[in-house]
């Protein structure tokens, strides 16, 4: 079998998939991508001052007067806008202002803003959600709000791109608060518009997308599924075979999740992911190596199809030199043992007994 499997039409990459410096196995995800403000010209003549609020440490005083001015339904767009703007600023520069925000009542009106008509107001109310979800005890909060359809409808439909990149990043936030929140964002629909960020986004768009991808599917089982369905396997394939995306560590452990259901391991056989996979056994990172292997393993188990494939794609040769490897972990050099041994033997007695049964039935 093993020299069966040495042979392969698969053409080799010469490069090594990485996409960041650090060859470590733990995963490659980082927070989500910041709250970057760019000052309009219409916002220039405050600031001044809006830096310097943001700097400081609010008083409960200054913090409950802005959130007085968004729940007062006379207030002007400008009034609205500059409010929404200092509380985004202010949860974004200052941990102790998160929590005095949160306490002065100013996640309902925020929420609030997430369905206004004004692109602006509705980013700064995205934004500062966002920003306040950094602090933990806020989540719970921020979710009893009802927050969770407004961001999944920012993402889907805001006007500003930085708005949805935002959205998708709260949303990130939110789903880590336990899996009953994850599989809430999941059935307001935020997974497919995340598969098509994923898909059409730019580099921190793709990022965030992938980032949150991964929470909740890791979160809520049920995820999967829906990610499956919304075609997250084609993109994440891509990415995975493109090092210069800056995306093939997410992307591939974003696939393993997925590949831990049955629709998953079928989608992905299907979508071409096994040349991809052992590739990135041969050529990747250590990180790479590892959760690549892993994901061929679950494909493998209780397929003998899948394993005969996956011999058959060369990835025995590469195994055994990961198994022998001095750098690699002992517990990544037991899994590629498990893995060669499977390959070797990729029929299983009851497939070999199926066809006599098949005859005798005729």
């Amino acid at each position: 079998m093993e020299s069966d499997a040495s042979t392969s039409p698969r053409r080799r990459s010469t490069s090594c998939y990485s996409d960041s410096g650090d060859s470590s196995c733990s995963e490659p995800f980082s927070e989500c991508g910041s709250d970057d403000l760019s000052f309009t010209p219409a916002a220039a003549a405050g600031i001044h001052r809006l830096l310097l609020s943001c700097a400081a440490e609010a008083s409960e005083d200054a913090i409950s007067s802005l959130v007085a001015e968004l729940e007062l339904p006379s207030q002007s767009l400008d009034s609205l806008r500059r409010a929404a703007m200092e509380l985004r600023l202010l949860a974004k520069h200052n941990p102790d202002n998160r929590v005095r925000i949160a306490a002065a009542g100013g996640v309902r009106p925020l929420v609030k803003l997430l369905s206004h008509g004004d692109p602006l107001l509705q980013e700064h109310g995205v934004t500062a959600l966002l920003n306040l979800s950094i602090c933990d005890d806020n989540k719970a909060m921020i979710v009893e709000a009802g927050a969770i359809r407004p961001l999944v409808h920012a993402l889907k439909s805001a006007a500003s791109p930085a708005a949805r990149e935002n959205a998708a990043c709260a949303l990130l936030r939110l789903s880590q608060l336990d899996g009953a929140a994850a599989a809430a964002i999941g059935r307001a629909g935020a997974i497919p518009l995340l598969v098509s960020l994923l898909e059409t986004g730019g580099a921190r768009g793709k990022k965030d997308a992938a980032t949150a991808l991964y929470a909740l599917c890791s979160g809520a089982r049920e995820n999967r599924q829906r990610a499956v369905e919304a075609g997250a396997v084609r993109p994440l394939l891509d990415l995975m075979s493109d090092p210069e995306s800056g995306m093939v560590d997410k992307a591939a452990y974003v696939l393993h999740s997925l590949v831990g259901s049955g629709e998953g391991r079928a989608a992905a056989v299907e979508e071409g992911g096994i040349p991809v996979l052992v590739e990135m056994v041969e050529v990747g990172s250590s990180r790479q190596k590892e959760i690549a292997t892993l994901s061929l393993l679950q494909i493998c188990e209780d397929n003998a199809v899948y394993r005969t494939m996956v011999a058959r794609e060369g990835a025995i040769p590469p195994l055994v030199a990961l198994s022998q490897s001095s750098s690699a972990r002992p517990k990544l050099k037991t899994k590629a043992e498990s893995l060669i041994e499977m390959l070797r033997q990729p029929r299983s007695p009851s497939l070999r007994a199926r066809p006599t049964a098949v005859v005798a039935a005729e």
